[in-house]
């Protein structure tokens, strides 16, 4: 797939200065390269892999690294996303955010949830270990979903309760993220990849996520968002019809109860 300016500039510039790295194995790119999605406003997804001998020495020198690649303004790891490899970049000249992820080849053969394309390698490890160990976004949990709704949706209501408005805007983003979008794009037989391009992807229900999100900072509107988002769990939940799903009646019947008994204090 061709890589769209700016970042196809600072790409060839960042494979020819690790190429000169000896204790490096190779260059792979994944996100949305893989799908085709690439456009100017795209962040670079790459993966180094590190020879053994050298990879702890390769970690601690990683901004090091990082700045001799091009215009380094700003890196971090990724400890907040649960990924310590990961090193967050952003680049000048062309203005570029960047994730290198440094790992180990047998690292790179099982860390992955989707099979990245290789730029460079020595010799032919990384293309390899790709071949012999494919992957595939991993399917969504329905039943990890429905455990868990109606228990999100008391502590919602519990926030509610106490006035926490923003704390319920929050939460209603995350519904949205982890069970909403999801749900519906498995429904429309893509992947479950939480918002990310959902207008494109899926506009027929654009109107429907729009009624999760509140008007305003205000209780009852913030509630209605809320009773929304529940009844478009549910319906999502009917339509996909998983006949081996176990629906948590007790537990919806209560949260919703509760819900209610929050709302009518506002009254």
């Amino acid at each position: 797939m061709a890589v769209p300016e700016p970042q196809r500039e600072l790409l060839e510039q960042i494979l020819a200065n690790l190429k000169t790295d000896e204790r490096l194995l190779g260059v792979a790119i994944a996100g949305s390269y893989l799908t085709g999605e690439m456009d100017e406003y795209s962040d670079l997804d790459l993966i180094i892999v590190v020879d053994d001998v050298h990879y702890q020495e390769v970690l601690q020198e990683r901004q090091l690294l990082a700045s001799k690649l091009g215009k380094l303004l700003a890196a971090f790891t990724g400890e907040h996303v649960g990924e310590p490899r990961l090193l967050i970049c952003l680049y000048d000249e062309p203005l570029v955010h960047v994730d290198l992820k440094f790992l180990l080849l047998e690292h790179f053969q099982t860390d992955r949830i989707e099979n990245p394309i290789v730029l460079w390698e020595r010799g032919n490890l990384l293309s390899l270990a790709v071949c012999e160990n494919p992957r595939n976004y991993p399917p969504l949990n329905r039943q990890w979903i429905e455990d868990r709704f109606w228990v999100w949706v008391h502590y919602g209501a519990t926030k509610l309760g106490r006035g926490e408005l923003f704390e319920v805007i929050d939460f209603l983003c995350f519904l949205r993220g982890q069970v909403l979008a999801p749900l519906a794009k498995v429904q429309a037989g893509l992947l479950p990849r939480g918002v990310r391009n959902l207008e494109k992807e899926i506009p027929s229900l654009v109107s429907n996520f729009r009624e999760t999100i509140p008007a305003k900072h205000d209780a009852q509107e913030i509630a209605r968002s809320l009773q929304y988002t529940i009844s478009f769990y549910c319906q999502l939940r009917a339509e996909l019809k998983t006949p081996e799903l176990i629906i948590r009646s007790q537990a919806e019947a209560a949260s919703k109860k509760y819900l209610q008994a929050v709302i009518d204090k506002f009254k």
